[in-house]
């Protein structure tokens, strides 16, 4: 998830009306400022939702598994150094930007270690005073910058893996250790220079500024060595050489890590039992992406979110408590989200959230895309049965008179054919079928769930009675709510059949002993089930 986007979305189970209305609002306010409002869905999308946006080749929403703030929505600092990178140049970059602790990658940009000042400090005061100065292989221009030295004669590009000897006194000594990858430090001794060429050193740094004669430079070149002149003491000359080890030497290993997914929550947790105090962002590949620290992560984070179609906690996306939450656009009861401060919210009992977000096309002047417009065309259809049920308004009527004629096809046809993709109920499992199209509740101090499914014949639910009552009760076990009622709803006949599963005096007092029951009269959840169900529920 990126910053400063705001996400549209809609409830956890999202039916059709829910999926179709967020991809029009989504579309509107893009309209206005374009690429900032993302469609997003926390739930899988059905086949008739899926059949809607094959028909109008519309992506689905992106999923969102929760709102919770994560890695992604705070700022990461971005600079690493690579592996290779003499230690000096790798101090000079934490200096330079007030870093602690600096990644350290390969050469394909894959985290392979961070290093910190505590290393660096263990690395150098911790060193061995008796141990021989050595330096790793490294371009000469290198070593002749990290000396701020001028390259009299250079023989080779590349130096070797060699030591580096002081030579102050006892030369014969350092001649007979020598060895032809070996560099020597000098200072203003001509024949101690020469005698350390002819003996076949691989290059002769000469400090304090001391001069460089022509016999000495002939000598380099016949010989194959190269000749460095810097203005440091031969003490500078090592220190700097210590400092020119590469990154890949003095790093450590064991860096925590965290992901862009992970949550602000638990990178915290890492970072506050990190001895670096701080974590490296890794993608999946291993690849540095970024570094947060104790100080990145104090910032208060919140996604910016609008909810459709939905108005309660039990409904919404995981980490709604974390939201901020702009706006709240739905068509039904009055659920128990809360905000720390004024949002817009927008509760009009029409047929379909879809509808309202039609009329919003309609109050801002902007006339929806064919595709969007047959997408909205999809959501009220099939949140009002083809405008079968008695929640249909006149406001529906006309919303779909409008996206027909912009869609170019016959709301008739098409929301038969819509409904129809819905109701293939032999294909499913059943707990695909209970869970795809199911709402959670709750009424006075007990938590419900409430699925419905659309058939066109009663039958499938008299033959199938015994797996769907054995399977709600399951399901109700699984998600912990005291009763879980699942409505077929039988368009052509105005009625539905009723299953429920709870605890028995919930059953017995609700009258549900015996199922299915049929409800003669009720076709919506919203408007026929849960009003009447609900009072029954007060009493139980």
């Amino acid at each position: 998830m990126g910053q400063n986007k705001v996400y549209i979305i809609g409830h956890k189970q999202p039916d059709t009306d829910s999926i179709c209305s967020v991809i029009g609002y989504a579309e509107l306010r893009n309209h206005a400022e374009p690429g900032k409002y993302i469609p997003g869905r926390c739930g899988k999308v059905g086949p008739e939702a899926r059949f809607a946006l094959e028909t109008f080749n519309v992506e689905p929403p992106v999923y969102i598994e929760s709102v919770e703030p994560t890695v992604s929505d705070i700022p990461l600092d971005t600079r690493c150094a690579r592996q290779d990178l003499p230690a000096i140049d790798v101090v000079e970059m934490m200096d330079t930007y007030d870093m602690r602790n600096m990644p350290i990658t390969d050469d394909r940009g894959r985290l392979v270690g961070l290093v910190s000042e505590y290393g660096l400090a263990r690395a150098y005061v911790r060193k061995n005073p008796r141990e021989q100065l050595s330096l790793v292989p490294m371009p000469l221009e290198t070593l002749a910058r990290i000396l701020d030295a001028r390259v009299v004669v250079q023989a080779h590009e590349m130096l070797g893996d060699g030591r580096v000897y002081t030579v102050i006194d006892a030369l014969h000594v350092t001649l007979s250790r020598m060895t032809p990858d070996d560099i020597a430090i000098v200072g203003d001794n001509e024949p101690a220079q020469l005698a350390l060429i002819s003996a076949g050193v691989a290059a002769l740094i000469i400090a304090e500024g001391a001069p460089v004669g022509e016999r000495v430079i002939e000598a380099a070149r016949a010989r194959g060595a190269s000749i460095l002149a810097t203005t440091l003491d031969a003490f500078s000359v090592g220190k700097m050489i210590s400092l020119s080890l590469p990154a890949r030497m003095i790093m450590e290993t064991d860096v925590p890590t965290v992901r862009l997914e992970d949550s602000l929550n638990y990178a915290k947790d890492v970072v506050s039992n990190s001895k670096f105090r701080t974590a490296c962002v890794v993608g999946e590949d291993g690849e540095h992406i970024g570094l947060v620290s104790r100080t990145t992560l104090m910032q208060e984070v919140q996604k910016p979110v609008i909810l459709l179609d939905h108005n309660e906690y039990s409904q919404a996306v995981d980490g709604i408590e974390k939201a901020d939450i702009l706006e709240i656009i739905d068509h039904h009861r009055l659920g128990a989200i809360s905000t720390l401060k004024p949002v817009k919210f927008l509760n009009d009992p029409v047929g379909s959230t879809s509808t309202i977000i039609a009329n919003k096309f309609i109050e801002a002047g902007v006339e929806p895309s064919p595709s969007i417009a047959g997408i909205l065309l999809a959501g009220i259809l099939s949140d009002t049965m083809v405008m079968k049920l008695s929640t249909t308004t006149p406001a529906d009527i006309r919303a779909v008179d409008y996206l027909a004629a912009i869609a170019g096809v016959d709301p008739t046809t098409f929301g038969a054919e819509l409904i129809r993709k819905g109701m293939d109920l032999d294909s499913l499992p059943k707990d695909e079928l209970l869970t795809r199209d199911m709402k959670r509740y709750n009424l006075f101090g007990k938590s419900i769930m409430v699925s419905q499914v659309m058939t066109s014949s009663f039958d499938f639910a008299q033959n199938q009675a015994e797996e769907i009552r054995a399977e709600l009760e399951r399901l109700r076990a699984a998600f912990g709510v005291d009763c879980f009622f699942a409505l077929f709803t039988n368009i052509f006949e105005n009625a539905s059949d009723l299953f429920a599963a709870g605890d028995e005096g919930c059953v017995s007092k609700l009258g549900l002993r015996d199922q299915p029951v049929r409800l003669e009269g009720v076709m919506s959840r919203k408007k026929d089930f849960i009003p009447k169900f609900g009072q029954m529920l007060r009493q139980v």
